[in-house]
């Protein structure tokens, strides 16, 4: 009941998608399963990435270069599978390209004390470099991602087949959610990352390392970026070309902000995104509207600046994120 009424409003907002679906499963059950499975499709890479920039900024550091450290992961993820004929090989360089990222974040934001956003625009703009310079063609996995199925979930109708029937990476992006919504706010690492993020001189007085926290923070964070990468060219699409993650990293952004940076409202969140996108594309399947795709592919970059207008002033950020740490100042 505790933690019930500490996170209701994440677990009502999950709960009122699962009832919506439902619903619209027993109308039309055929369709409901193939929206909801394009909706979390869609809404993997998004989840993954929202949690980067919740540790980040929970931790005090505002991660803009969540793009950059997933295009660098799905390159390293697709051509280390390519090249090596390994798709563990490939799924391990791509998590590793994403701590690197957030290492380099990490380290020219909290030790350097480079302005947080800058720094972000910088990992970007060396990621898309890097990884144009160094794309080739003809390069193939060198098989299919296994799915995985879980037994008995599984087997519920409706979200077993799409949610517990996946790759790894799906499946680690559904646990992961509830993994770190757990630690956040149950554990005493999570207590110490929302008091560097909130109030860190407080944190430092009570004998907290605050550079120290964040450094770990927000390095170990890039692996979740790294798993999105790697997702969206091995597990998703299977190859890997320029400018790849398409924006993502910075809806991700978007969705974090949407979600309160709470990780269970952020997969409502998420999952709202590519429903809308999923009703587009499904509109346009059936002929009710005329909609050309390039206006579908834009729904979701619309829908983060309605949602942005909407929640400007009313969710408010972690009170350190964004400020540099200088121990001993006041």
């Amino acid at each position: 009941m505790r933690y019930f009424n500490a996170h209701r409003k994440g677990l009502i907002a999950l709960a009122l998608v699962t009832i919506g679906f439902y619903a619209f499963y027993f109308i039309s059950p055929i369709k409901a399963t193939s929206m909801l499975e394009s909706s979390w499709r869609f809404a993997i890479p998004l989840v993954l990435a929202a949690m980067v920039g919740v540790i980040g900024e929970r931790s005090g550091v505002v991660n803009i270069g969540i793009e950059g450290q997933m295009l660098t992961a799905a390159f390293a993820g697709f051509f280390g599978a390519a090249l090596t004929g390994s798709l563990l090989v490939g799924a391990v360089a791509g998590v590793i390209a994403g701590i690197v990222m957030g290492a380099f974040l990490a380290w020219t934001t909290v030790k350097w004390q480079l302005d947080q956003i800058i720094a972000g625009v910088v990992l970007n703009i060396v990621a898309a470099g890097v990884t144009s310079f160094y794309y080739k063609q003809g390069y193939t996995l060198p098989a299919l991602m296994p799915k995985f199925e879980v037994p008995i979930l599984s087997q519920i109708p409706l979200i077993g087949p799409v949610f517990f029937n996946r790759g790894v990476f799906a499946l680690a992006a559904l646990v992961l959610v509830f993994v770190i919504q757990y630690m956040l706010f149950s554990t005493r690492w999570g207590l110490r990352t929302r008091a560097i993020g909130e109030y860190p001189n407080a944190a430092d007085t009570s004998g907290i390392d605050v550079i120290k926290m964040r450094l770990i923070n927000v390095t170990l964070a890039g692996g979740l970026a790294g798993m999105a990468g790697a997702y969206l060219s091995m597990e998703a699409a299977g190859t890997f070309e320029r400018g790849f993650t398409a924006g993502r990293g910075f809806l991700a952004l978007a969705i974090m902000i949407f979600g309160a940076w709470y990780p269970n409202r952020v997969m409502a969140a998420a999952l709202f995104f590519g429903f809308a996108s999923a009703t587009a594309s499904q509109l346009q399947i059936d002929k009710v509207v005329d909609i050309p795709q390039q206006f579908i592919n834009m729904l979701p970059f619309v829908m983060t600046l309605i949602v942005l207008s909407v929640a400007a002033g009313r969710v408010r950020p972690p009170a350190a994120a964004g400020t540099p740490f200088v121990k001993g100042s006041a």
